[in-house]
């Protein structure tokens, strides 16, 4: 628990301002609603974006690349969804199952996955990488559904934790990740296949938040409530199970891609606890208010 510097409330989930280092809650944590003396330099990127995170030394890597490309994107785009980019891709995730029907009816299925899946046949089609975590099944709407509903009540609290900058990373990079390992691993095994859907990414965005607050009770089906540890251990079960039974995408599911995105969560979330001690607090008697 922590307490907000402004009202005074407790706060179990509390914000901490990257401008200046205070400690608010919901309804205090953007700069504008507790005086934060970061406003100065609001149009100044490097501070607005500044990151504890730094990357090797050898900057002719590809992580300078990165950096400068993310930081450019960050800079002119990301300063109007500063905390709140949970809702911003929820919005892409729409718009683009829109665009997918938009591509199917004009040109047909063939154009839409070499524009929106990750594939066996044409892995090196870099733009599907991004692309593909923000399309999701034209014909089952079950499946960008789950995952909004997924995405709406978990990634708040993780950007909470995160930070715009770092969010965008994570989900990001999780979800590419997890696609190109489903689709290594259809290619190892010779089995043609096509993987989209956020589901890597949220599962990365679950596995951070069972570390850093493994009794939070959520709403299984909005009515069955259980710690979320036991939630995240029981989708990990069912997608080994099916693995093993039926391959890496058993039921039509890109199963890999799940566990994967789960580990790259939980691999993350303990490296930010470890390296974050006063920034998080364990939860054991949280109210409820996360349904799933």
């Amino acid at each position: 628990m922590a307490i907000c510097q402004v009202c005074g409330q407790n706060e179990a989930l509390p914000f901490s301002c990257r401008n200046c280092g205070g400690v608010f809650c919901n309804l205090h944590r953007l700069p504008e609603n507790h005086n934060c003396d970061g406003l100065k330099n609001w149009n100044d990127p490097q501070v607005l974006f500044h990151s504890n995170h730094s990357f090797p030394s050898d900057s002719q890597g590809i992580s300078k690349i990165l950096n400068q490309v993310s930081n450019r994107f960050l800079t002119f785009f990301l300063p109007f969804f500063r905390g709140n980019l949970t809702y911003l891709f929820l919005a892409l995730m729409w718009v683009t199952l829109v665009l997918q029907w938009f591509v199917i009816i004009l040109f047909g299925m063939g154009v839409h996955n070499l524009i929106f899946t990750v594939s066996t046949y044409h892995p090196e089609y870099v733009w599907t990488w991004i692309l593909s975590i923000f399309a999701h099944s034209p014909f089952s709407y079950g499946h960008i559904i789950v995952n909004s509903i997924a995405l709406y009540f978990f990634g708040p609290s993780v950007e909470r934790y995160l930070g715009t900058k770092k969010f965008f990373y994570l989900f990001i990079f999780s979800g590419i990740l997890a696609a190109l390992s489903q689709i290594g691993a259809n290619l190892l095994t010779t089995t043609p296949g096509f993987v989209l859907g956020a589901s890597g990414a949220i599962m990365a965005i679950m596995g951070f938040l069972t570390v850093l607050t493994p009794n939070l009770r959520v709403y299984l089906y909005f009515f069955l409530p259980l710690p979320l540890w036991i939630l995240t251990i029981g989708f990990a079960t069912i997608s080994v199970f099916l693995i093993s039974v039926g391959g890496f995408g058993a039921g039509g599911v890109a199963q890999l891609a799940h566990i994967v995105g789960l580990l790259i969560g939980i691999v993350y979330g303990e490296r930010f606890k470890r390296n974050n001690p006063s920034n998080y607090a364990t939860k054991t008697s949280f109210k409820p208010k996360i349904g799933f």
